[in-house]
């Protein structure tokens, strides 16, 4: 697992790479490497391993409802057979894989950059495992751009379930900026659009439900990345019918545990995890420590993994969005999408051991 520290020391933009670092080459056994490390090839950067099972990216993952106990989930899922786990959309019942990609910093990025070079085999790895969720947003700088370059020139290009949001004041600047968001993304139809912390969201909801009724969107959604905003939120969610609720969550940051995702089961809103890995200072304070003895049980091999597998056996959860420029990183976290569900007691030990 030397090469592994090598190589994620050249991703500086990841700001998990601190912990990963250490946690890939002290927690990963022998006991816990299973037959998802193709997947983890495929993320090296190599030709060879960038080609094998593309067809794996076109299979429809199986439609796997929220569990109330993990026992509700199979057994046993990798990537050899299998495709990701899924949740459904409450206002849809369609499938959407558990693990997608967030682009903020990691696609802000200039196509004469080195590290522009790693960002098709980012999408690759994702849709390899059979991801599909894509996050952007015109916040993040060059992300939009570099998110419809690459899909332009992917194939195939309908894996994709592309994510972006709105964050003006105006119902004319909304829809400029929105109008943007299509053009740089190179596509007619988004999946998701989402009013980013609720700015003007009185403005922009007339529009986003006439561009949904047209086909333009096919759902419509509010994102937010801070607990001091939950009121408001929460407020919105109770008043308004939403398809998708975007939210900060992680195992050292579990405030939306109390209201917000009761709330989204009860009201049929999806839910997507933002900063899952609590701005990175989590893995950096995990990563001198073992992995629980019972990883291999619900196959996992890092931190990062066990960090993300918290989070989906939240049955309110739908799906999480790690943000990463690294196709290794891709890889690892999309290995979270696979195998058991976590216990009640395996939760609880992780939280007893964050605080």
């Amino acid at each position: 697992m030397g090469g592994v520290s090598k190589q994620a020391a050249h991703y500086t933009e990841d700001v998990e790479a601190v912990g990963r670092r250490t946690n890939q080459e002290n927690a990963m056994n022998s006991s816990t490497r299973f037959t998802r490390r193709r997947l983890l090839t495929l993320a090296a950067g190599t030709a060879a391993a960038l080609a094998f099972d593309t067809a794996a990216a076109n299979d429809k993952p199986p439609t796997i409802p929220s569990p109330s106990s993990p026992s509700a989930l199979p057994s046993r899922l990798t990537h050899e057979g299998m495709t990701m786990l899924t949740r459904a959309i409450p206002s849809s019942n369609e499938p959407l894989p558990v693990i997608g990609l967030g682009t903020y910093r990691g696609f802000d990025v200039a196509t004469s950059s080195p590290a522009y070079k790693q960002l098709r085999p980012v999408l690759d790895a994702l849709f390899t495992a059979g991801g599909s969720v894509i996050d952007s947003s015109p916040m993040y700088g060059r992300a939009e751009q570099t998110t419809g370059e690459l899909l332009s020139i992917h194939e195939p290009r309908s894996p994709a379930f592309l994510a972006t949001k709105v964050w003006t004041r105006g119902r004319k600047e909304g829809i400029a900026q929105m109008e943007e968001s299509f053009r740089l993304l190179q596509t007619e139809r988004i999946d998701l659009m989402q009013i980013h912390n609720l700015l003007d969201w009185k403005a922009h909801l007339p529009t986003l439900r006439e561009w949904k009724e047209q086909g333009r969107i096919r759902y419509i959604g509010i994102s937010h990345y801070t607990s001091s905003a939950y009121d408001e939120v929460e407020a919105v969610l109770k008043a308004e019918p939403l398809d998708f609720l975007q939210i900060n969550y992680a195992l050292d940051d579990r405030s939306a545990e109390k209201r917000l995702l009761p709330l989204c089961r009860e009201r049929g809103v999806a839910v997507i995890c933002n900063r899952p890995f609590g701005g990175g200072g989590l893995l950096s304070r995990l990563k001198e420590k073992p992995l629980p003895g019972w990883a291999g049980q619900v196959e996992v091999n890092s931190w990062p993994q066990l960090a993300l597998k918290f989070l989906l056996a939240h049955s309110a959860v739908t799906c999480v969005i790690p943000g990463t420029g690294n196709p290794r990183y891709m890889a690892e976290n999309a290995g979270a999408g696979f195998g058991p569900m976590l216990t009640d007691a395996q939760r609880q030990q992780l939280i007893d051991l964050v605080g």
